[in-house]
């Protein structure tokens, strides 16, 4: 067994603590390959935010885990020798078994999330508890989930939303113990959110989603005053990067993501970690696929994967400062 400690990574109870009395939230990116983390690291230390490596059972599955422990590892270090050693956590996203949450701890996980919500309630509390039980023995931090939010996005499918019940949040977290607590008020896994006839349309064709339920969220902190709570589904699908894509031969039809600025309020109250996934696969996307278009004889990868990167770690500098507020709290 490896300890986070050993790898200079953290957990993220601190840094929820302060999130929440500071009002903003802690980007949490996922990544699967160098690029990614490079523009991750890259991002976080010119902005001087604290940061969450996620890594889903997928990008596990598809960058091998001992891979991804050294790669975390290499990550605290190139951030000191970018400048400023950043607080870094390396958090499972979307754990869907007790033992998947024990093989990361082991490997060096500082945080897991243990994904019961689309069991029943006692279910979930069951295998929630059991998880926290074994995490907190080697002091790891576990995010657990009620409500169900609707999409795909690598191993989560769900066809429908339902939003988080108020009044199932205290039992829920004196039950099991957890740290920090997901929950859906609206928000949707994949590039594809919501279907169009969700959506109010512009007279210039962009799609509006319906806004997210921050009754559900003003009442959830009443509940539990002060507790970290967390995010997921949180792309604003660009429509700018859409529109990249599909001029240059992709077929993106009715992407539409969370409003900037409803996630800005989001991170203002005691939403402290915010996940971004697909807004990251489009910015690579785009800018992979313009360079192939207008470079048709290129076959040298890190001709369309340093651009595809350095448009990464533009786009995360931007969530930093204007999305989460999480810049400077390092």
């Amino acid at each position: 067994m490896v300890h986070y400690k050993e790898l200079g990574l953290v957990n993220s109870r601190e840094l929820f603590q302060k999130a929440v009395k500071g009002g903003y939230a802690i980007p949490a990116f996922n990544f699967n390959n160098l690029e990614q983390l490079q523009a991750i690291i890259s991002a976080c230390v010119e902005t001087r935010s604290p940061v969450i490596l996620q890594v889903s059972s997928g990008a596990r599955k598809y960058a091998n885990q001992t891979l991804l422990r050294y790669l975390a590892q290499g990550a605290v270090e190139y951030a000191k020798e970018l400048g400023y050693a950043i607080p870094i956590v390396l958090h499972l996203d979307h754990g869907d078994s007790l033992e998947l949450c024990k093989s990361c701890i082991e490997m060096g996980f500082s945080s897991v999330m243990i994904d019961g919500s689309h069991h029943p309630y006692e279910k979930n509390v069951e295998i929630t508890r059991s998880v926290v039980e074994y995490a907190h023995k080697y002091d790891v931090t576990v995010e657990g989930e009620l409500g169900v939010l609707a999409g795909i996005e690598d191993d989560v499918v769900a066809e429908q939303s339902h939003y988080t019940r108020p009044e199932e949040v205290e039992d829920f977290v004196k039950k099991t113990g957890v740290d920090s607590l997901a929950i859906s008020i609206g928000t949707s896994h994949g590039a594809n959110k919501f279907k169009p006839e969700q959506c109010t349309r512009t007279p210039d064709g962009i799609l509006v989603p319906p806004p997210l339920r921050f009754d559900i969220l003003e009442e959830i902190e009443r509940r539990i005053p002060g507790f970290p709570i967390v995010l997921h589904g949180a792309s604003s699908v660009p429509v700018d990067l859409v529109r990249s894509i599909n001029s240059y031969g992709g077929k993106l039809k009715d992407a539409v993501g969370i409003p900037e600025d409803q996630l800005r309020r989001a991170a203002a109250s005691a939403v402290c970690k915010i996940n971004i996934d697909s807004d990251g696969r489009l910015a690579m996307t785009a800018a992979i696929r313009k360079v192939l278009a207008e470079n048709p004889a290129e076959f040298d990868p890190r001709k369309y994967l340093g651009p595809a990167r350095d448009a990464l770690k533009e786009l995360y500098k931007h969530k930093i400062i204007n999305v989460l507020g999480s810049a400077n709290k390092a």
